[in-house]
């Protein structure tokens, strides 16, 4: 790894290459590419297979090369439809080939989340405009009902091949033909769905390109190492992380279809894989597999992601022998945090230049997080407030939602929707989502702090903070909301013997105020999260106290034992 921490900052600030030139620069290399079922696919040839699908695509959906920066003004009759192609596919080489030819190209790619069924996938290639739709045969039944104006084509088919091999000496389009300037659109990528609606976030050039050559450089990544990518290629993690790295180091990318936990450790070692991105949990379950004593003998040097908890991070450091760096930010870029060897395990890293906490309501700036001898958090009501940077930061609007767009950057400043508090020597710790606040007796709580105290239990695996109307566990008299504990036990753990013991657990952590203790306990085989491994607290909200095959036991707030519903 390099010395100095890169930052976005760092690197948005030096001159702009566009993800166009970095797939240029790949056409003439031959011995690294994309590995994917055993099988390379050198980067020379995933080139040509980027020029095919700008031809193809442009063919099948009725435009031309002339729909280029430079003759788009002589246009008497623009398209209906703007050129958006909807990717409903899992992670092949297919997938980035596409990629690829939206970003030397007039075309749009949209990834559409497979976990999505019926009316909620129609709303989400409706709202981006895609006017086709490529999708594989294990996807392809999702789309039965979508509509005759969205036209639908498989990868796996033989039209497809065929339309492939009508193209097949296409050349790629010169760079100064195609719109590749820093805030031109390559793709669409949807938000997580955590809090609502998934919304459409535009990935431009530069959005791609400031993430993919600041990991490149902080790290150290050249043409002899290898990414290792098997989050889910429609979300942004994989797309502003893993592939845009590979792109501009000139290293190989190892794709698997879908992330396997057991399969981590057998593909890092088969493609010789330095570098991993994640999001959310998947760490978590790779640590969940049995543990062998030559884990740490592989190549892999630095995991990057973010939501990963301290113990997780440090545990997988050394189990596997690896550098784990988990970093802040989302899928809108608006504001990232950056880790320093010295920021504490809980804290996120020092609060960026032109970053506030505010108060969501105000706008006025916090004050410092005060902490009592035993790190109790004493002034959450005061502290914690909304994550606020003072521009747009790497943000460029969400497609078709203007509301959206002006309640993101209200007053001109980017309203991240996130939860933080700072102390007094900077650092930042996250709080949550705005919408996760809990209005417990009259004061806010947040359930980041929650989480990162009931995850030192010995026996819990995972764990996640949300809210429940207090009258649901303290009868109907009771107002405000509960804080509820959805938590994953270790193999072979009694549920039993952890809800009996769970008070005296809860007593012993110092720094977990009294309100802060859960009144509802649920116990399940695994916790709801979205298809980007995030946490979804809302699917259990709705459930209330009612087991839902789950095992549920609450507390009445008077004392510290737990009854079972």
């Amino acid at each position: 790894m390099s010395g100095a921490v890169k930052t976005i900052a760092d690197v948005a600030a030096q001159p702009f290459t566009s993800v166009a030139d970095a797939v240029h620069a790949l056409s003439a290399v031959g011995d690294r590419g994309i590995w994917s079922d055993g099988r390379l696919t050198p980067w020379s040839d995933a080139v040509r297979a980027v020029a095919v699908r700008i031809a193809a695509l442009r063919d099948l959906m009725g435009s031309s090369s002339s729909q280029s920066r430079t003759t788009t003004t002589t246009q008497t009759a623009p398209p209906a439809r703007p050129p958006h192609v909807g990717l409903l596919l899992a992670g092949t080489p297919e997938y980035l080939h596409l990629l690829g030819a939206a970003a030397c190209s007039e075309l749009v790619v949209a990834g559409l989340n497979p976990t999505r069924r019926g009316e909620a996938l129609a709303r989400d290639a409706a709202l981006a405009d895609c006017a086709l739709i490529l999708t594989d045969t294990d996807n392809e039944a999702l789309l039965d009902g979508l509509g005759p104006d969205v036209q639908v084509v498989n990868v796996d088919s033989p039209e497809w091949a065929a339309l492939l091999d009508r193209h097949a000496d296409a050349a790629l389009p010169a760079v100064a033909d195609v719109p590749t300037g820093p805030d031109d659109l390559v793709a669409l990528v949807f938000t997580s769905g955590t809090s609502g609606d998934p919304k459409a976030v535009r990935i431009t050039q530069s959005k791609i390109s400031v993430p993919g050559r600041m990991l490149a450089e902080r790290f150290g990544i050249g043409t002899g190492d290898c990414v290792y990518s098997a989050m889910p290629l429609f979300h942004s993690n994989a797309v502003m992380v893993a592939w845009p790295i590979a792109l501009y180091s000139g290293c190989s990318i190892a794709l698997r279809r879908r992330f396997s936990a057991s399969n981590w450790l057998d593909d890092v070692r088969r493609h010789g894989c330095t570098f991993a991105n994640y999001v959310g949990a998947p760490l978590s379950y790779i640590l969940a597999t049995p543990e062998r004593p030559d884990d740490a003998d592989n190549p892999m040097r630095v995991v990057y992601g973010n939501e990963a908890p301290a113990d997780v991070r440090r545990e997988f450091a050394r189990r596997f022998g690896v550098t784990v760096v988990d970093g802040f930010g989302s899928s809108e870029g608006g504001i990232s945090v950056t880790r320093t060897p010295a920021t504490p395990d809980a804290a996120l890293g020092p609060l960026p230049d032109g970053v506030r906490i505010v108060d969501p309501e105000t706008g006025d700036e916090r004050p410092r997080a005060r902490f009592d001898d035993a790190g109790v958090l004493l002034n959450a009501d005061e502290a914690v407030g909304e994550m606020v940077a003072d521009g747009p930061g790497l943000f460029a609007g969400y497609y078709g939602d203007p509301a959206a767009d002006a309640e993101r950057m209200r007053g001109g400043r980017f309203h991240s929707g996130d939860l933080a508090y700072v102390d007094d020597e900077g650092w930042v710790y996250f709080a949550g989502r705005s919408g996760g606040w809990m209005r417990v007796d009259g004061e806010n709580l947040a359930a980041a702090p929650i989480e990162r105290v009931l995850r030192r239990h010995p026996d819990v695996a995972e764990v996640g903070v949300y809210a429940v109307p207090a009258e649901t566990v303290r009868g109907p008299a009771a107002i405000g909301d509960a804080v509820a504990a959805a938590v994953v036990l270790r193999e072979g753990v009694d549920a039993w013997a952890v809800a009996d013991g769970f008070g005296d657990f809860l007593a012993a952590q110092t720094d977990l105020g009294p309100k802060q203790w859960p009144s509802l306990l649920r116990v399940t085989a695994s916790l709801p999260r979205t298809a980007s491994f995030k946490f979804r607290a809302r699917d259990l909200t709705s459930l209330g106290a009612e087991s839902a095959g789950d095992r549920v036991w609450v507390r009445d707030g008077s004392t510290a034992g737990f009854t079972p519903v």
